[in-house]
Formats: C-alpha cells, sequence, structure tokens
C-alpha cells in the first residue's frame, strides 16, 4: 500500500489533470455532455498507454543510449522541478508549450484533442515519463510492478474522471480555486524532484 500510495501520488502530482481542467473546459466548451465525456475517457486511455510504454519500455532506452539510473533520475529530477516552479508561478501553461493562440486554433480548426494537446504534453509530459522510467529501474519484483501498474491504472481513472466533470470542477472552485489547487500541488512537485536529485547524489558519493 506504501508503495502503491507513494508512486500514485507523485504520478498524480506531475500530471496535474487539475492544471489541465481549465484548458480542457475551454477546448470543449461548445461540446455536449457526451461528447465531453467521450473525449475525457479517450484522454484517459491514450494517457494510460502513454504511461505503461514508459515504464516497460523505457529501460530499453536507457540500455541503448547507456545512460545510468542516476543520471536519469538527476534528469528526470530537473524536469520534475521546473514543472513545479511553473505550477507555483502560474506557468504550468507556457511550461508545457500550450500557449493561447495555439488553444485558439485547435479549438477553431476542431483538431482532435485527446491525444494532443491534452494527453501529450500536458499529462504524460517529460517528467512523469522519466519518472516511469526510474521506476522500472529500481523496483524489480514482480508484486511491485504490479502495484506500480495498478497506480498507473487508478491515476489514469482519475484523470477520466476529473476531466468528465471539468465544467463543474471550474464551477465550483472557479479559476482562483483551480491555480491555488495547483501552487499547492506545484510545492510538492518540486519535493518530489529535489528528492529524487539528493538521493542519485547521495547513491554517486556512496559509490566514490
Amino acid at each position: 500500500m506504501e508503495l502503491f500510495l507513494l508512486s500514485f501520488g507523485a504520478l498524480f502530482s506531475i500530471m496535474n489533470p487539475l492544471g489541465t481542467v481549465p484548458i480542457f473546459v475551454g477546448l470543449t466548451n461548445d461540446y455536449s455532455k457526451k461528447a465531453r465525456a467521450v473525449t475525457a475517457f479517450w484522454t484517459a486511455i491514450d494517457v494510460l498507454a502513454i504511461l505503461l510504454l514508459s515504464f516497460f519500455v523505457g529501460k530499453f532506452i536507457l540500455s541503448f543510449f547507456g545512460i545510468s539510473l542516476n543520471a536519469l533520475k538527476i534528469a528526470g529530477g530537473l524536469i520534475i522541478a521546473t514543472s513545479g516552479f511553473a505550477l507555483l508561478t502560474g506557468k504550468f501553461r507556457e511550461h508545457k508549450g500550450i500557449k493561447r493562440d495555439r488553444v485558439k486554433e485547435i479549438i477553431e480548426n476542431r483538431d482532435p484533442i485527446s491525444l494532443t494537446p491534452l494527453a501529450i504534453p500536458m499529462l504524460a509530459g517529460p517528467g512523469t515519463i522519466s519518472l516511469l522510467i526510474a521506476y522500472n529501474q529500481e523496483y524489480k519484483l514482480t508484486e511491485e510492478i504490479l502495484i506500480i501498474v495498478g497506480a498507473i491504472f487508478a491515476a489514469s481513472l482519475a484523470i477520466y474522471f476529473i476531466l468528465k466533470s471539468a465544467h463543474l470542477i471550474v464551477k465550483f472552485l472557479g479559476d482562483s480555486g483551480i491555480n491555488a489547487l495547483s501552487r499547492i500541488i506545484g510545492f510538492i512537485v518540486i519535493a518530489i524532484g529535489v528528492e529524487y536529485i539528493i538521493s542519485s547524489v547521495v547513491s554517486i558519493l556512496s559509490t566514490i
């Protein structure tokens, strides 16, 4: 249970689906309720596929490029920490590469939005991918792998319900409420990134 809560909490915080809610509302503002639910469903499915691929295939990428686990954790920690700073400063959208002009263009052209920009880069970005690759290298036991896969499914399910209820969340919390929650989550995300960097540095120093 401890590993499940740790991995689910880290995934949820780094992906920050609450920060995606205003963008989802803007992109689906004139969708029907059913169309919004379908878009939320396929976004969650796309995120699930990306996370599973990152977790199971990421180790081969490390092996191919000759990247050590400590190097990955330091790089991932930096990416995660910068995502946290973007949340704290209210620049999460810009950090993910989503500009207001681009959002307007997608709305006007009605491009499919479940994969891009919602799943990538808003939810399953580099920080999330590097975290899962590190998990794959750290946790080798079958039980641990199943627990992390369960956390991935749970995080994807949470994304579905949050996006499906996005318009209600906006009405209930408002922009200020969502921003406040995003800043709190941002602080947690920074702590996760710093913890990854510290653990890697300690590991490197212990081998010297």
